[in-house]
Protein backbone atom coordinates (compact mmCIF):
# COMPACT_ATOMS: atom_id res chain seq x y z
CA UNK A 1 0.00 0.00 0.00
CA UNK A 2 1.31 3.79 -0.81
CA UNK A 3 2.57 5.52 2.37
CA UNK A 4 1.58 8.41 1.11
CA UNK A 5 -0.36 11.49 2.98
CA UNK A 6 -4.14 11.68 1.82
CA UNK A 7 -4.94 14.31 4.31
CA UNK A 8 -3.37 17.45 5.85
CA UNK A 9 -4.07 20.30 8.14
CA UNK A 10 -1.96 22.89 10.43
CA UNK A 11 -3.60 25.91 12.18
CA UNK A 12 -4.15 27.07 15.53
CA UNK A 13 -6.44 24.97 17.61
CA UNK A 14 -9.95 26.58 18.86
CA UNK A 15 -9.29 25.99 22.22
CA UNK A 16 -6.63 26.74 24.70
CA UNK A 17 -4.49 24.19 26.95
CA UNK A 18 -3.11 24.02 30.01
CA UNK A 19 -0.31 21.72 29.04
CA UNK A 20 1.37 19.91 26.02
CA UNK A 21 -0.27 16.80 27.24
CA UNK A 22 -3.61 18.24 26.28
CA UNK A 23 -2.14 20.39 23.38
CA UNK A 24 -1.41 16.31 21.73
CA UNK A 25 -5.00 14.72 23.04
CA UNK A 26 -6.86 17.96 21.39
CA UNK A 27 -4.49 17.25 18.34
CA UNK A 28 -5.24 13.64 18.31
CA UNK A 29 -8.82 14.00 18.52
CA UNK A 30 -8.63 15.82 15.40
CA UNK A 31 -6.61 13.26 13.44
CA UNK A 32 -9.38 10.44 14.91
CA UNK A 33 -12.40 12.64 13.40
CA UNK A 34 -10.49 12.60 9.92
CA UNK A 35 -9.66 9.00 10.17
CA UNK A 36 -13.30 8.43 10.68
CA UNK A 37 -14.26 10.36 8.12
CA UNK A 38 -11.71 9.00 5.60
CA UNK A 39 -12.62 5.52 6.91
CA UNK A 40 -16.51 6.40 5.68
CA UNK A 41 -15.53 7.25 1.97
CA UNK A 42 -13.58 4.36 1.58
CA UNK A 43 -16.40 2.24 2.93
CA UNK A 44 -18.41 3.98 0.23
CA UNK A 45 -15.72 2.99 -2.45
CA UNK A 46 -15.66 -0.57 -1.00
CA UNK A 47 -12.34 -0.79 -0.05
CA UNK A 48 -11.70 -2.20 3.44
CA UNK A 49 -9.56 -0.45 5.96
CA UNK A 50 -7.27 -2.76 8.64
CA UNK A 51 -8.63 -2.24 11.97
CA UNK A 52 -7.71 -1.17 14.41
CA UNK A 53 -6.66 1.93 12.52
CA UNK A 54 -3.27 3.25 14.14
CA UNK A 55 -2.73 6.75 15.54
CA UNK A 56 0.59 8.01 16.16
CA UNK A 57 0.91 10.46 19.03
CA UNK A 58 4.20 11.91 19.96
CA UNK A 59 3.41 12.45 23.87
CA UNK A 60 3.27 9.65 26.28
CA UNK A 61 1.09 11.32 28.61
CA UNK A 62 -1.74 11.82 25.82
CA UNK A 63 -1.45 8.68 24.69
CA UNK A 64 -2.13 7.48 28.37
CA UNK A 65 -5.02 9.36 28.30
CA UNK A 66 -6.21 8.57 25.76
CA UNK A 67 -5.76 4.88 26.84
CA UNK A 68 -7.50 5.07 30.40
CA UNK A 69 -11.53 4.64 30.99
CA UNK A 70 -11.09 7.34 34.61
CA UNK A 71 -11.61 10.77 33.83
CA UNK A 72 -8.68 12.45 35.73
CA UNK A 73 -8.55 15.79 37.96
CA UNK A 74 -6.03 16.54 35.25
CA UNK A 75 -8.15 16.02 32.49
CA UNK A 76 -11.54 16.59 33.28
CA UNK A 77 -11.34 20.40 32.10
CA UNK A 78 -10.89 18.95 28.72
CA UNK A 79 -14.46 19.47 26.45
CA UNK A 80 -16.17 16.75 26.52
CA UNK A 81 -16.38 16.87 21.91
CA UNK A 82 -12.31 15.80 22.54
CA UNK A 83 -13.22 12.93 24.73
CA UNK A 84 -14.31 11.18 21.70
CA UNK A 85 -10.83 10.19 21.29
CA UNK A 86 -10.36 7.82 24.02
CA UNK A 87 -13.75 6.56 23.13
CA UNK A 88 -12.94 5.07 20.24
CA UNK A 89 -9.83 3.49 21.21
CA UNK A 90 -11.46 2.00 23.87
CA UNK A 91 -13.93 0.57 21.37
CA UNK A 92 -10.84 -0.85 19.59
CA UNK A 93 -11.57 1.67 16.42
CA UNK A 94 -7.76 3.13 16.89
CA UNK A 95 -4.72 2.19 18.20
CA UNK A 96 -2.85 4.90 19.44
CA UNK A 97 1.07 4.23 19.62
CA UNK A 98 4.35 6.75 20.27
CA UNK A 99 5.77 8.45 17.11
CA UNK A 100 9.35 8.52 18.19
CA UNK A 101 11.25 11.84 17.79
CA UNK A 102 13.12 10.61 14.67
CA UNK A 103 10.38 9.29 12.72
CA UNK A 104 7.67 12.39 12.96
CA UNK A 105 6.99 12.73 9.52
CA UNK A 106 5.05 15.65 9.30
CA UNK A 107 7.90 17.74 10.64
CA UNK A 108 9.13 18.56 6.90
CA UNK A 109 5.93 20.48 6.48
CA UNK A 110 6.21 21.98 9.84
CA UNK A 111 9.56 22.79 10.50
CA UNK A 112 13.04 24.12 9.49
CA UNK A 113 15.29 20.66 9.02
CA UNK A 114 18.73 20.32 7.43
CA UNK A 115 19.09 19.11 4.25
CA UNK A 116 19.41 15.51 4.84
CA UNK A 117 16.31 15.49 7.20
CA UNK A 118 14.56 16.96 5.09
CA UNK A 119 15.35 14.59 2.12
CA UNK A 120 14.80 11.57 4.74
CA UNK A 121 11.48 12.89 5.64
CA UNK A 122 10.11 13.79 2.04
CA UNK A 123 10.82 10.88 0.71
CA UNK A 124 9.12 8.85 3.52
CA UNK A 125 5.94 10.98 2.33
CA UNK A 126 6.28 9.25 -0.76
CA UNK A 127 6.73 12.89 -2.58
CA UNK A 128 9.74 12.93 -5.04
CA UNK A 129 11.25 15.69 -7.03
CA UNK A 130 10.19 15.19 -10.71
CA UNK A 131 13.35 16.23 -13.06
CA UNK A 132 12.44 17.68 -16.42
Amino acid sequence: FLKAPVAWCSKKQPVVALSSCEAEYIAGSYAACQALWIDSVLKELQIDVKRPITLQIDNQSAINLAKNLVLHGRSKHIEARFHSLREQVNQGSFEVVHCATGSKIADVMTKSLKIDSFLNLRNALGVFQIRP
